[in-house]
């Protein structure tokens, strides 16, 4: 589907700041995840997906340590990664759940795994997964804005060894999210949101 990604600013620019941007607004307003078994092709695909990954880089990582990579899960690789998964999931002790949630990861036709990879040095861990974290949820956003369904998910197969042993993730390394994407084919409802008010306070000394 067409789309209209404003190149990044040039390095040392001042990037544009303090536009009003309603169309922003209204899509956050209204984001909502669409459910894996409803995402179907087409999918984001060459520049899109390109514009995509790279909006979803531009997130906060203090230390500019870039602590994330992505991995792209489609087509027939995507079907042969499900099924070795299929296979470590008959030797799981909830064999018959682990490769019944597997649906989820092979009816979309993308899957783009956030790999969160955390370096030592004065950032802090946590600090770097946050930063993981913005990556998945930037990639959410900006999915809907040019039209998709997306879903972030993880599952046992995210924190499986021998599943992250096929994916080839180093011992620093581990799955922030799976994004599921592709295009809905059926509107997600809302659902049930937490009472702002009730879990906000204003420190006082």
């Amino acid at each position: 589907m067409p789309t209209d990604v404003p190149a990044p600013p040039e390095f040392g620019k001042p990037a544009p700041y303090g536009q009003v941007s309603p169309q922003t607004l209204a899509l956050l307003a209204r984001r909502r995840s669409s459910s894996p078994q409803h995402l179907a092709a087409p999918a984001p695909s060459g520049q899109e997906l390109q514009d995509l990954l790279r909006l979803a880089a531009r997130v906060p990582d203090h230390g500019k340590l870039f602590p994330w990579r992505f991995i792209i899960l489609q087509g027939q690789a995507k079907a042969e990664l499900a099924a070795r998964f299929e296979a470590l999931a008959r030797e799981r002790p909830d064999p018959d759940k682990a490769a019944a949630v597997l649906f989820k990861l092979k009816t979309p036709p993308l899957a783009v795994l956030v790999i969160s990879r955390v370096s030592d040095g004065p950032i802090p861990a946590w600090e770097q997964l946050l930063s993981a974290g913005a990556v998945c949820q930037t990639l959410l956003i900006a999915a809907t804005a040019i039209g998709y369904g997306a879903n972030w998910i993880t599952d046992w197969y995210s924190y499986d060894p021998r599943a992250t042993a096929l994916l080839g993730l180093e011992s620093n390394e581990q799955v922030a999210g799976v994004v599921l994407l592709g295009t809905p084919t059926e509107a997600p409802l809302e659902r049930i949101r937490p009472d702002v008010d009730a879990i906000t306070s204003y420190w006082t000394p």
